[in-house]
């Protein structure tokens, strides 16, 4: 007799009913909102469509927090992914003992999502106008922090803080990439007769240009879209575009919440572009490293 044909197709996907949880909570969580962003920032508070929201973003006060918001990001990006990357190559390359690595990139994985009003509470704990260390200082050394100019609620205060979760989000990013650099590359360059500075000059930093460059674009994202720091930290005295966004949701300047989508908007087309960039560059790395 012929057998019956197997009926495949009408088999239920249970492989993929683990994914439900996570598909669910994205479109929830990430996917309607930011399409209620998108299109509230082409809208009246009436629901009509306008421009008019976009053509608001053009305004001194306006320019002004998005490009306070830029210095910021490329300030901790650059500091916090230039000390990162010298935490990171003394741990791989430097010699130091292998038990120290397993710590360090544990302690990176936990601050690099300790953000927020714990992580502002702690900073204004220790190096506040009445932090310990501030008062120590004083106290032991006679050192005034707030007479030399330091202050850590402004901006360079925002800086340091900020550092906190993006030096070691950089020592999480970039080990792996030093660790894809081939010993043969090292020792054929020593062989030419290529010393330690021209490898890294002439090698190694060719190769890892692009987790480099991609790894400062994910960095400037991620400071650029945090919100709940700077205002636990700084409040509004500080023009950034969280700061003035979260204000224009809540109504408390203008009372304008469809100014506040194309604020956020115009946050979500920055970092998208910095995250592509991330993206594209990674993958690049990753044929090099092969």
């Amino acid at each position: 007799m012929p057998q019956q044909p197997t009926r495949r197709g009408m088999r239920l996907p249970l492989n993929w009913l683990g994914l439900v949880p996570f598909m669910l909570f994205a479109l929830l969580f990430l996917i309607l909102p930011t399409m209620k962003i998108v299109i509230g920032a082409f809208q009246t508070q009436d629901g009509s469509f306008t421009l008019q929201n976009l053509i608001d973003l053009n305004t001194s006060s306006i320019r002004n927090a998005y490009w306070t918001s830029i210095k910021l990001s490329v300030a901790t990006a650059l500091i916090g992914g230039g000390v990162g990357f010298a935490m990171a190559a003394a741990v791989v390359f430097g010699g130091l003992p292998k038990r120290i690595r397993g710590p360090l990139m544990t302690f990176s994985g936990v601050a690099s999502n300790f953000a927020g009003v714990p992580l502002a509470f702690a900073f204004i704990a220790t190096l506040g106008p009445v932090g310990l260390i501030t008062m120590w200082l004083r106290t032991e050394f006679g050192i005034n922090l707030r007479a030399m100019g330091f202050n850590l609620l402004s901006f360079q205060g925002l800086v340091i803080t900020y550092l906190f979760f993006q030096i070691p989000l950089m020592i999480l990013i970039i080990t792996p990439a030093l660790d894809g650099l081939k010993k043969e590359w090292r020792e054929a360059a020593a062989v030419l007769g290529a010393t330690g500075l021209q490898y890294w000059r002439m090698v190694a930093l060719p190769v890892l240009f692009p987790s480099l460059l991609g790894t400062f674009a994910l960095l400037f994202a991620n400071a650029f879209g945090a919100v709940a720091t700077a205002f636990a930290l700084v409040g509004p005295q500080l023009n950034i575009v969280p700061i003035k966004l979260f204000a224009q949701i809540r109504g408390d300047v203008l009372g304008n919440p469809n100014l506040g989508y194309a604020l956020a908007f115009g946050m979500i087309v920055i970092t998208a572009a910095a995250n592509t960039v991330y993206i594209v560059l990674r993958i690049r790395a990753e044929r090099w490293l092969k």
